[in-house]
């Protein structure tokens, strides 16, 4: 009570009458309290998010939403930017600086796991769910942005404040086609978040490696497998030739690549000469030139393969991503914010589930990390992995800095049903409240500082000089907004019965009747 008196006190006579906007340590102490006020605001959408479990171009329940409660909140909302049914711009304010926001809200098929569980306990067996955390990111980037346009709104602080979706992150499926849009042409800066174990955030190049998604469809004959074989031509055995063209060059392929590939349309039965196949790659480098190159060999045994079998080859580019280079004043910033707000404090009750799950999983025993952050360099960390998140593509475009917030567990697998168990309880909660509290603060930092800002465009400029962003995606591909469509129709009837009601449960865990944790089967 009486650190909020004394708040009260200083932005009172900081401001007579409210006419000009206090310091920006008076409005970050009052950022930092209003995000405590608005944790069980953050925690509805946390919840809420889970429990739609929505896959990649199908989120329409999740965009819903978002845009339904930035609306009350005045923002004001256009709905499917840039060909893509779910994506949204939300925004509020006027002028320079132009903020923008941005995070994921696509689940993962096969992913579904009750929260609060520390064992594979599937809410719909088999079914879509939140196996990578991507439920919480909104609820970090919208409480955040609410926060701060109240501070805007309330000193009169000018700028404008844009709120956007990650639709399809899991496929590579929306930056680019965003960016071809213009959806980012007067952005000043991009504040990204993405679930995390730990709370950092990273500057330099490269950050996660680039890649284009694309698929190679085979047109053959069909024809009796067994009356009449020889008047087929088998696109499956199209598809059979170039994965095993594809898996021969691997060896006179440079290490740092990555590559991988499904067979997602074989043939409908073994008596019938499939006359259409298809197989979905992913191709990895660390660049440009190099992605391209990689791709282009591949383009080139799935033509060879055609050949091979008398058929015919289409190929469909779906998504793509550079390697990141992300904003080091940005990044500078963020991390000093991070830094004053510090490590949730983890309950006896979250570290119980996270040592649970981590035994479980067969992983090093330390529960939740209550250390401070990293900030890391990218370049000076090398290339470590494989990964890739289209947001790689707003950052040659814009200024961009991507805020890892804590809330995931240690020693689960990625894309994997582990990876949901803490995304729909306290430990996900306190996580994404801190999350927002550290991009709240650098927003108050950019309305404020304009010498950050300069220093931002100045670093992007050299960033830029030299290298200049070129679509992997051909400018008149369409989104692949078909994807996933039939998994998510047939789960709809499953998920609406566990659809989190907030009006009736105070947590998601509540609603779904978990003891909080359950550590034993």
């Amino acid at each position: 009570m009486k650190a909020a008196h004394l708040l009260a006190l200083a932005l009172s006579t900081a401001l007579p009458g409210l006419a000009q906007a206090p310091s920006p340590d008076v409005l970050k102490q009052a950022a930092l309290e209003m995000a405590e006020g608005r944790a069980k605001f953050t925690q509805i959408m946390v919840d809420s998010i889970f429990s739609f479990s929505e896959l990649g171009y199908q989120e329409f329940e999740t965009a819903a939403y978002v845009t339904g409660l930035l609306e009350k909140e005045g923002f004001r909302i256009q709905k499917g930017c840039a060909g893509l049914p779910t994506c949204f711009v939300a925004e509020w304010g006027s002028g320079a600086p132009v903020i923008g926001l941005m995070a994921d809200i696509d689940g993962l098929p096969e992913t579904s796991q009750k929260p609060g569980v520390a064992y594979h306990a599937p809410l719909i067996p088999n079914g879509p769910g939140h196996g990578e955390g991507h439920n919480a990111g909104q609820a970090v980037n919208v409480t955040a942005a609410v926060i701060a346009k109240q501070l805007m709104q309330r000193y009169n602080l000018k700028g404008t404040l844009r709120v956007y979706p990650g639709v399809a992150e899991e496929l590579l499926g929306s930056r680019t086609y965003m960016v071809n849009a213009g959806l980012f042409k007067d952005v000043d800066v991009m504040l990204s978040s993405h679930i995390s174990t730990g709370f950092n955030t990273a500057h330099g190049f490269p950050s996660g490696s680039g890649l284009v998604s694309t698929q190679f469809t085979f047109h053959g004959q069909s024809a009796h497998g067994a009356g009449s074989p020889w008047r087929g031509r088998s696109a499956l055995d199209a598809v059979e030739l170039m994965n095993t063209g594809w898996n021969f060059r691997r060896e006179h392929l440079r290490p740092e690549h990555r590559s991988h590939y499904v067979i997602v349309h074989g043939g409908d039965q073994p008596n019938v000469v499939p006359p259409i196949a298809t197989v979905w790659y992913f191709f990895r480098e660390w660049d440009y030139e190099r992605i391209r190159e990689l791709h282009a060999i591949g383009a080139k045994i799935a033509r060879a393969a055609a050949d091979m079998t008398d058929t015919t080859m289409t190929e469909r580019v779906l998504g793509a991503a550079w390697p990141g280079h992300y904003n080091k004043p940005l990044a500078e910033a963020l991390y000093a914010n991070i830094r004053k707000v510090g490590m949730p404090a983890w309950s006896d009750k979250d570290q119980q589930l996270a040592r649970a799950a981590q035994k479980m999983m067969k992983s090093e025993v330390n529960g939740l990390p209550t250390d401070g952050g990293k900030l890391i360099d990218a370049g000076a960390e090398g290339r470590t992995g494989g990964g890739s998140d289209d947001i790689a593509e707003v950052s040659w475009n814009v200024p961009t800095v991507v805020l890892r917030y804590p809330g995931n567990i240690p020693g689960m697998i990625g894309h994997h049903w582990s990876s949901g168990i803490s995304m729909a309880t306290p430990i996900a909660h306190k996580g994404a409240t801190a999350g927002a509290k550290a991009h709240a603060l650098t927003v108050i930092d950019l309305l404020t500082k304009p010498e950050l800002l300069t220093a931002a465009k100045d670093y992007f400029r050299k960033q830029t000089a030299s290298t200049k962003w070129q679509s992997l995606i051909p400018t008149d591909t369409k989104p692949p907004v078909h994807f996933n469509k039939e998994k998510m129709e047939r789960a709809a009837p499953e998920l609406k019965k566990l659809r989190y009601d907030p009006s009736r449960y105070s947590t998601y865990l509540e609603q779904l009747g978990i003891t909080y944790p359950t550590v034993q089967e």
